[in-house]
């Protein structure tokens, strides 16, 4: 019998402590290739997926991975302007979703904001969706759908099985699995639409590192890295917050301290119309309120847009400040 073509893949991978080892960039790029394609056996794909959770991924890994994703993306004819990208895929069990607030307040001083995530894959998680419903925001249905509401309002959110319906099946095995899979980390990093700078979440400490590397490696002009509150995109204000940063090749990371002396309880109830109130001037949240705010600071210094932080928290201030003025006017 014949040895298929994914076998030394799996044999890269798999083949013992002293005789494994990782993938190339360009290998990588293959083996997502085929099984984009669907040129891989279930078997293999499981194993591959388990094989790289088990090691970890490299950042020359993942990079690979997420350029053969891009190959596959059907893109709108022509690309948006888009300012910042913003993943949204790990869900929420503590606290509600303030960092859409923070896209949001940046969408409305005019910096367009693409976000990407998914849809509830995990039982006991809220999602961007849920969010975007109690809002009243619709999300995109495409890519090109996309950049028709990025056009008009500097704002779109595209779920993951709309960008690539391949890549969300993969997800959806975590609970099959038991385990997250480097799924969970190419897709933060796809950036499909090309935008200048990307915000990303993460939760173990140490994916921050392969997160930072591959994007030199993509040649992402500017990036934030930070692990996030829930694994998400937001700043916890409650707590110091590291953030590692790419800008034109050149890493380097920054401390953001805390908001508050004191920490804040869990959210009880997870209300998406709570927050909902709150954008719209109905409600007050502190710590959402400054969730939001410092979350909007970070994406701002990324941007460019600030020069310490300090000026960018003030300038996230002032920007929700003047949010508040007009939605109670």
């Amino acid at each position: 019998m014949q040895e298929h073509p994914f076998a030394p893949i799996i044999r890269a991978l798999g083949k013992g402590k002293q005789g494994s080892r990782n993938l190339t960039q360009e290998e990588a790029r293959r083996a997502m290739g085929m099984i984009l394609a669907g040129e891989v056996h279930p078997m293999q794909l499981g194993a591959f997926l388990m094989l790289l959770r088990v090691k970890e991924e490299s950042a020359e890994e993942v990079a690979g991975f997420v350029q053969a994703v891009r190959d596959t993306l059907v893109l709108p004819q022509t690309l948006p302007k888009v300012r910042l990208d913003w993943s949204a895929y790990a869900g929420k069990r503590r606290q509600l979703h303030w960092f859409v607030l923070s896209a949001l307040l940046l969408a409305e001083n005019g910096i367009p904001v693409f976000m990407h995530g998914t849809t509830g894959y995990v039982p006991d998680r809220l999602f961007v969706p849920e969010i975007l419903k109690a809002l009243g925001i619709p999300e995109a249905a495409s890519l090109s759908d996309a950049a028709a509401q990025l056009a008009t309002g500097n704002f779109a959110f595209v779920s993951l099985g709309n960008i690539s319906p391949v890549m969300h099946e993969i997800m959806l095995y975590r609970p099959i699995l038991g385990l997250r899979s480097p799924v969970h980390t190419i897709a933060r990093m796809l950036n499909p639409l090309g935008a200048e700078a990307v915000i990303e979440g993460i939760f173990h400490p140490g994916y921050s590192d392969i997160h930072q590397g591959a994007g030199v490696l993509l040649g992402t002009r500017r990036a934030a890295v930070l692990k996030g509150e829930g694994g998400e995109p937001e700043r916890n204000p409650d707590m110091a917050c590291l953030v590692k940063s790419v800008v034109d090749g050149v890493v380097s990371e920054t401390e953001w301290p805390p908001m508050f002396a004191v920490r804040h309880v869990k959210d009880e109830t997870m209300d998406p119309a709570r927050l909902a109130a709150v954008w719209r001037g109905q409600a007050s949240d502190e710590y959402g309120e400054a969730a939001l705010i410092g979350t909007a600071a970070i994406a701002l210094l990324t941007l460019g847009e600030a020069t310490t932080q300090e000026e960018a928290e003030a300038m996230a201030r002032g920007f929700w400040q003047k949010h508040l003025a007009a939605v109670k006017a």
